[in-house]
């Protein structure tokens, strides 16, 4: 029995020594690093103030302006190293010489890759309820994230980012008079870059003075005759998308509709717009309303970039857009003459508002645009 009882002991020791020598081999689970703390500027609040025609802008409360994170927004947006080979910025796609978009039907990308949407102008971008063509992005913010992660559009990472800025000592000691002491993330660029972003507004054009101020002399009699067109439900009936309000004008109702635009020769749509992101069939081949602020300083138009005039975008919208299952109600065939169709783009011309000052960046002249 003393034999029988060591023998036991010896074997309850050694399997307990090949469960421990098993625990200290296991692969250990690594720790879970939380994500840092949401980044929020320190400076003093700046008022953005809105121009006649538009309503007070809307900043959320997690990214009030500063006159230090707009600044350090405006040099990230004309930085090229936010993409993978240096060569493409935020500017690139959304200038201000060409009307804060690039005046192509699609835009160029990193390594010559080519997109597959017109760039949407950044200006007025404030008001936009979502980003995007197809909504996918709630805010400026997020909006920031994605052409910098997009393989064809600046092809870099949110960590490469951050990498190159990092090193870059000017940019560290800017980041911390903006965002306070600490590492920089890519919370804090994105939000700089919509805190930039949220200055590009312009309104106070010939039609916010005749509408807004009491000016009846700032319109042409066509562009006056334009503008009862666009309201007139029997005629244009514009305004029913292209909103105008009692003490303001976005010009877009920030939904999204279907036009027909993008049919391939058999009538399907080639791109399926804001169904990609809420999968209701409702929505196949709907596009957000752009605002027509400024629209005759930014062609080409569309989602695709297909229409290269005001007049072409006039003569689609006559012949009721393209018929497809999914199409808007509200678009119907229009019986205007060729005055109307003239005094129409007479009135959307007038649409053209004053650009607020410093929105340039100084080391970037004309010549150097990307064509």
């Amino acid at each position: 029995m003393v034999n029988n009882s060591m023998k036991t002991r010896a074997l309850f020791t050694a399997l307990g020594l090949l469960a421990l020598a098993a625990c200290s081999s296991a692969p250990k689970v690594a720790e879970q690093k939380a994500p840092p703390a949401p980044a929020k500027p320190i400076g003093a609040i700046v008022e953005i103030k809105a121009p006649l025609g538009l309503p007070p802008v809307p900043v959320p409360t997690d990214n009030p302006p500063t006159a230090e994170t707009i600044a350090l927004g405006r040099k990230l947006y004309y930085d090229g190293r936010l993409s993978i080979d240096n060569t493409v910025s935020c500017a690139s796609c959304h200038h201000p010489l060409l009307g804060f978009s690039d005046g192509k039907p699609v835009s160029d990308g990193v390594k010559g890759g080519k997109g597959t949407r017109n760039a949407p102008v950044v200006m007025n971008s404030a008001y936009f309820t979502t980003q995007f063509w197809d909504g996918r992005a709630p805010s400026l913010e997020k909006q920031a994230e994605g052409p910098v992660v997009n393989p064809i559009e600046m092809g870099m990472t949110h960590e490469g980012v951050v990498q190159r800025l990092t090193e870059d000592p000017a940019y560290k000691a800017e980041f911390e008079k903006a965002f306070g002491p600490g590492p920089i993330t890519y919370d804090m660029v994105a939000k700089a870059i919509a805190s930039f972003e949220r200055t590009v507004i312009s309104a106070n054009s010939p039609f916010d003075r005749y509408q807004y101020g009491g000016d009846k002399k700032a319109l042409s009699a066509s562009a006056i005759r334009g503008l009862e067109i666009f309201k007139n439900p029997a005629k244009g009936n514009c305004v029913v998308c292209h909103t105008i309000e009692e003490k303001h004008a976005l010009f877009t109702d920030n939904k999204f509709h279907n036009l027909g635009v993008g049919l391939n020769n058999k009538g399907e749509l080639t791109d399926l717009g804001r169904y990609d992101q809420t999968k209701l069939d409702a929505d196949r081949g709907a596009f957000k309303t752009p605002s027509l602020r400024n629209i005759a300083a930014s062609a080409p138009y569309m989602h695709d970039g297909s229409h290269k005039t005001l007049k072409e975008v006039v003569d689609f919208y006559i012949g009721g857009g393209n018929s497809n299952d999914y199409l808007d109600k509200e678009i119907k065939a229009l019986k205007l003459s060729a005055r109307d169709r003239e005094d129409l783009i007479a009135f959307m011309e007038s649409l053209t508002g004053e650009i607020p000052k410093g929105l340039d960046d100084p080391k970037v002249t004309k010549a150097e645009v990307r064509r």
